[in-house]
């Protein structure tokens, strides 16, 4: 269940203007850190070049996974902060890669599966660096690929350059089908989240389940996974897609249920309703492309709605890392700015809720990191769980579903 404040801290919040509480937070927490605003310098880096973040559990290891332009995909041990595993069997830029959820529901096995503009899918074992499985018959490369919601991640979508999605099945290593419609590269696919009801209906056990892409050709198109037909098309975006998300069935209380938030080259975040088809909101403020869109684990008390919103952020080649409130069109509630000197862009992000290995060290109910990837490092905010606690304790609550 959500976790939500109590009623003294809710009577004062409304006492303050969001503006207010912001500021307020904000001095407080630079007097607080003394360190620069948006900025923290006790980081650990991981020398990469392009990187996306993946991140799981595994015998009790709390593990991420990189993938590189340098043609690699890396596994690091968060509580030591070592490498502990390196592939190089792509030939080209790594583009997406993913723990796989099939293998480690059905096999315990700790696998990763990553995409790359070799053309292939590959599916590498972390415990002995064997590569299992590669997937080939895309004829352009890889751009993103998401295990299935359902069925023990059984089921694996991909995007391409080749303006396709295929549905491949992990266990046979069979293509299930190929969806066409895009007239341009396909950047970012997302299976629906897990349904409460499921019942493994259907031909692959995913009555009711779709598949959101978006492509470079601007458009957002929703597919059925059992039926393989087209049901929604988004248009808005005047540049190309560059992610999408679903949001949570479990959040539908704080604005998040039937939503697909979209980030684009035009500078621009959406918020786009499933039911109705329509645009919901737009965030403006970036100051160039947004490579990545997600849903954080806060809430804000949103007194214009009377109720709860859920916060999403946003990570843009401007080189900061933007906070909005859902259900509000307004100007951002703050943003991160990194270091000109180091970063050249930001790319991906992944909040992370980590297991307190010293439950003396913090006695607070959030345990968040926030890890990025940059063109040049990725950087974990060591102390982001200081920083979130701080900047966000009296205007954002961390959700525990």
């Amino acid at each position: 269940m959500t976790t939500l404040s109590n009623e003294k801290q809710g009577s004062i919040q409304q006492a303050l203007s969001e503006e207010e509480r912001t500021q307020i937070i904000i001095t407080n927490w630079i007097r607080i850190s003394n360190i620069k605003l948006g900025w923290i310098n006790d980081f650990n880096k991981f020398i990469v070049n392009y990187v996306i973040i993946d991140y799981t559990t595994f015998n009790d290891c709390q593990l991420i996974c990189s993938g590189s332009a340098d043609k690699t995909v890396r596994v690091w041990d968060i509580e030591t902060n070592k490498q502990i595993q390196l592939f190089n069997g792509h030939l080209g830029y790594v583009y997406s890669a993913k723990f796989s959820s099939y293998h480690n529901y059905n096999y315990h096995r700790n696998v990763i599966c990553s995409s790359s503009t070799d053309k292939t899918i590959r599916f590498s074992d972390v415990n002995d660096n064997q590569q299992l499985q590669v997937f080939n018959e895309h004829t352009q490369g890889v751009l993103d690929i998401e295990f299935s919601s359902f069925n023990g991640g059984r089921y694996l979508c991909s995007g391409s350059k080749d303006k396709t999605i295929r549905l491949w099945d992990v266990e046979t290593s069979k293509n299930l089908h190929t969806f066409n419609g895009h007239e341009e590269s396909v950047w970012s696919v997302k299976f629906s989240p897990l349904q409460n009801n499921n019942n493994n209906i259907g031909v692959i056990g995913g009555n009711g389940y779709t598949i959101c892409s978006g492509s470079r050709d601007k458009t957002i198109r929703i597919w059925d996974v059992e039926t393989t037909k087209q049901l929604i098309e988004f248009k808005g975006h005047e540049k190309w897609i560059m992610n999408v998300k679903y949001g949570s069935n479990k959040l539908g209380n704080i604005g998040c249920s039937n939503t697909i938030l979209s980030s684009s080259q035009d500078n621009s975040v959406r918020l786009w309703d499933i039911r109705s088809g329509q645009q919901i909101q737009i965030f403006n403020g970036h100051k160039h492309w947004i490579h990545e869109v997600e849903y954080s684990p806060f809430v804000i008390n949103n007194i214009e709605v009377g109720g709860f919103s859920n916060v999403i952020c946003s990570a843009s080649l401007d080189k900061t890392i933007r906070f909005w409130d859902i259900r509000s069109n307004k100007d951002q509630l703050h943003a991160i700015h990194a270091d000109a000197r180091e970063d050249k862009g930001i790319l991906c992000l992944k909040f992370i809720s980590l297991k307190k290995k010293n439950e003396e060290k913090i006695n607070d109910n959030c345990d968040i990191h926030l890890y990025y990837g940059s063109f040049k490092v990725l950087f974990n905010y060591s102390l982001i769980k200081y920083f979130l606690i701080n900047f966000f304790k009296n205007i954002m609550q961390s959700l525990y579903i």
